[in-house]
């Protein structure tokens, strides 16, 4: 039988939240023909002993050195043998049915080069870098000064974002994120895949570019949600993190716009001032490990009847309060809205019903998620900082 799917994710010292998407991508693999190929980019958090011996399904590839997130990615096709690729963050949660209808839209879609999904953060936040334009000087300057925040429907103010595009609908853009970015086999070849000059960051934009370029085209599928936590390999405010984002757009700006001075002038001017501002930015940074550390958190739990135990023992010795066990449904107006915390287990729900309900939770509570068999907990309400996470081991 012909492999329909092969999944590449690179990793890179985030364990915990690798092992809940492992386990969210096999349940969405149980109906296809798929690989799954990690690769780890040196991680220093004990990543081979706590993941390989329990993945057996797992092809691991454990590098030596950091080498990058675009050539990590590259590194792994020559063991890919899929007709689709999906490079997928690690730091991600996805529902069952999410490769299935992204394999049909393939196959229903002529000339469609790669796909996107509607991705939201462990609050049930939207993300926006989900779909995007390709960066222009006018869409950096309504992105910088706030106008896209005030407007963010606009297909003026926001643009950068593709605002005017409904976010549960599926449509055409420019751009799509490298957290979840499936390509047909032939797309692949025609662009060579990742450009390995960028690190980390921006080569999500210079892949779907030239995807563009080679006259196939790129689509956002917005009936398909999983989530993606963020922040967890490189927090939004940190140093490393600005290097390598700013870097990145100037890399891309020097790569594509080397031809329109003026317009590459204005790029280069909008990254400076967005550059200095993250700067002066950075230090705003809040721990969250910090926060839940040093206050008792008031905890519902939404699970099955047989998963008590496990998550029950995950919370010993902690400061998650079992307010109450719920075994029954996701009915939120159950809860207090005040809540500290609440637990989502899979297992009794399914992940798709999980990440449809997040909208509906109490704004002010931390989320924590549980996948059947896991030995972790993990959660986060900020894409600007590291999440948090509950194991026993």
């Amino acid at each position: 039988m012909c492999m329909q799917l092969s999944i590449i994710i690179v990793n890179y010292n985030v364990k915990y939240f690798l092992e809940h998407c492992l386990l969210s991508v096999l349940k969405a693999c149980s109906n296809i023909n798929a690989e799954i190929i990690v690769v780890d980019n040196n991680s220093t958090d004990d990543s081979k002993v706590y993941l390989e011996q329990r993945f057996n399904a797992v092809k691991f590839l454990w590098n030596s050195d950091n080498i990058g997130f675009a050539k990590a990615n590259n590194s792994a096709l020559k063991y890919a043998s899929g007709e689709y690729i999906l490079f997928l963050n690690p730091d991600t949660i996805v529902p069952e049915d999410c490769f299935t209808k992204c394999l049909d839209f393939f196959e229903k879609t002529k000339n469609c080069g790669a796909l996107g999904v509607r991705m939201v953060d462990g609050a049930g936040n939207f993300l926006s870098e989900s779909k995007r334009c390709l960066p222009t000087p006018l869409s950096g300057f309504f992105k910088m000064f706030g106008f896209a925040k005030f407007f963010p429907n606009s297909k003026i103010f926001s643009n950068y974002y593709a605002g005017y595009l409904p976010e549960n609908e599926n449509n055409k853009v420019d751009v799509l994120a490298g957290a979840f970015m499936m390509l047909g086999k032939n797309t692949i070849e025609k662009t060579k895949g990742f450009d390995e000059d960028f690190f980390m960051y921006g080569e999500d934009i210079d892949l779907s570019y030239r995807i563009t370029k080679a006259g196939l085209q790129n689509y956002y599928i917005g009936e398909v949600s999983i989530i993606h936590f963020k922040g967890e390999s490189t927090q939004k405010k940190s140093a490393s993190y600005i290097l390598n984002f700013y870097g990145a757009t100037k890399l891309f700006i020097d790569k594509h716009y080397k031809q329109n001075k003026i317009t590459r002038f204005f790029l280069k001017f909008f990254v400076f001032i967005g550059e200095l501002i993250a700067k002066i930015r950075s230090n705003t940074i809040i721990n969250v490990n910090d926060k839940y550390a040093k206050k008792e958190q008031n905890t519902f739990v939404f699970c099955s009847k047989n998963q008590k135990e496990n998550i029950g023992k995950l919370l010993d010795n902690t400061n998650f309060n079992v307010v109450q066990y719920f075994f029954d449904d996701l009915n939120f107006e159950k809860t207090d809205k005040n809540l500290n915390t609440i637990i989502l287990a899979e297992g009794f729900y399914t992940n798709k019903i999980i990440i449809e309900q997040l909208a509906y939770l109490p704004k002010k509570s931390m989320v924590l998620f549980y996948q059947s068999n896991a030995l972790s907990l993990i959660g986060s309400n900020n894409k600007n900082t590291k999440g948090i996470f509950v194991a026993n081991v």
